[in-house]
């Protein structure tokens, strides 16, 4: 479902976020992406959602280039970043609205989702207030309310926990399974290690743009805590 095959970024002034990072999501499975802050995570995620240009290596979504064919590429997979950039000037409804009118969601399905997903993160009287009206948590929803609209192959979360409550984020990871269970899969970053050790399938940990561990969460853990091998690879 993703291919992150021989992928290298080099900014302006020579600094190598990201050095040869192979990876591969197959469907139906929930995969970790760890790393300290600067370690390389966020360049290869907006990388591979085609929101940053490269020149080193290739990236499949669904067996579709991102550097090749970004339109066909993105029209299978829903990016949530880190940091929800959103039309502030638009009620949450009609942002809505304009996500699905983008993905040629018809009528029929935009109506039955969007009750779906905002009764489920609790945003159904909130969807007609202005978006500059909302808090972090609100617009994190909101954002994943649309990211889950045209019902993605693969869904790419950049820190999806953050600023979300406790329920909130309980529905999200249910929403996450249903996406592997449908026959997508799911590419996402993470610091809170607990979550990522109850819910990921796959992991792998990045160290100064290198890739240092890979596998199931059980062969990376071993018999020690996600936690612990994450603090002696990457110290």
């Amino acid at each position: 479902m993703l291919e992150i095959i021989n992928f290298s970024k080099t900014y302006r002034g020579g600094k190598k976020a990201v050095d040869n990072l192979t990876l591969h999501v197959e469907p139906g499975v929930i995969y970790g992406f760890i790393g300290h802050n600067g370690a390389g995570k966020t360049t290869t995620i907006r990388a591979a959602v085609g929101a940053l240009e490269f020149e080193e290596g290739d990236i499949l979504v669904n067996g579709i280039s991102i550097k090749k064919d970004p339109i066909a590429a993105k029209r299978v997979l829903a990016y949530i970043p880190d940091t929800p950039e959103l039309y502030n000037n638009l009620t949450g409804i009609k942002y809505l609205r304009f996500i699905a009118d983008v993905f040629g969601v018809t009528e029929s399905e935009r109506r039955e989702r969007i009750e779906h997903y905002a009764g489920a993160f609790e945003m159904t009287k909130q969807l007609g207030d202005p978006i500059s009206s909302y808090s972090h948590g609100m617009r994190q929803k909101l954002i994943v309310i649309s990211a889950l609209l045209h019902e993605p192959k693969l869904l790419v979360l950049d820190e999806p926990f953050v600023g979300l409550d406790p329920k909130a984020a309980f529905t999200l990871k249910g929403f996450m399974r249903e996406v592997c269970d449908k026959g997508g899969a799911i590419f996402f970053s993470t610091h809170v290690l607990d979550t990522a050790e109850k819910l990921c399938d796959r992991v792998a940990i990045i160290k100064q743009g290198r890739l240092v561990a890979e596998g199931t969460m059980d062969e990376v853990r071993g018999n020690e805590s996600l936690e612990h091998v994450f603090l002696e690879l990457t110290d």
